[in-house]
């Protein structure tokens, strides 16, 4: 159980303090902490498809709001680079979010409190959580102090790489083909699984990459075709 003394650290954290406990705690509580509790603890998962939600639509309107002079295409592709798992687990790490996890052992021992599928998906929940202890007004104040940040650098042309959302749009500069994701390995127990991805221009494979979440794996086999199709050096490191 989370000590209520760690809780106050996160809640000056966050800049915001919960009134039912028992939301943030399970905000922090993965899968996995549940799984070896025998299903008695409730885990995060819900809460972070109510967090994507509100994010979503928060980042959405204050894109809209301040850049009238951008296209819908444009704010698409820059909405997805906020949201995207590689930003919500950069600013998840900028509040020390996974050292306050609940995370089964088997998780733990593979670091998964720096693995960036997990620190994204609790970075959603606590928004989540937020949006049902302080009301949506809450919640958009908090995410837009997390994310405008991201919204500005990425708006520059800056921001951590995003390998998926470069390769569609080298690629939709070139041809119309569909690009499309498949996972064609899994492999490893529930608490330390190895996801191998495949990345489709048309029919044709271009990449694979390997990670640790479906997510990840995705990011690599981008990355890898992107390699390939440009020759840059860069995304072979």
């Amino acid at each position: 159980m989370t000590q209520r003394k760690t809780l106050n650290q996160l809640f000056d954290t966050l800049g915001y303090e919960f009134k039912n406990i028992n939301l943030i705690q399970t905000a922090l509580t993965h899968s996995s902490y549940a799984n070896e509790s025998k299903g008695k603890v409730e885990f995060n998962e819900r809460l972070e498809f109510l967090g994507d939600s509100v994010l979503g639509l928060t980042v959405s309107d204050y894109l809209y709001r301040t850049y009238p002079e951008l296209s819908e295409g444009v704010l698409s592709k820059l909405r997805a680079k906020v949201v995207s798992e590689v930003s919500l687990a950069q600013k998840a790490r900028e509040l020390n979010l996974g050292e306050y996890l609940r995370l089964g052992r088997g998780e733990d021992n593979i670091g998964g409190r720096n693995r960036a599928s997990v620190l994204a998906d609790a970075m959603e929940s606590v928004i989540g959580a937020i949006y049902l202890d302080g009301g949506m007004e809450t919640a958009r104040s908090f995410v837009l102090k997390l994310m405008v940040p991201v919204i500005e650098s990425y708006a520059a042309g800056k921001g951590p790489q995003d390998y998926k959302t470069d390769l569609q749009e080298y690629l939709q500069s070139r041809s119309s083909l569909e690009i499309t994701y498949r996972i064609i390995n899994e492999e490893g127990p529930d608490h330390d699984k190895w996801f191998t991805a495949q990345v489709l221009h048309g029919d044709k494979p271009i990449g694979q990459g390997q990670g640790k979440s479906k997510k990840e794996a995705e990011q690599q086999a981008a990355k890898l075709a992107l390699s390939m199709l440009t020759g840059n050096k860069e995304y072979e490191q």
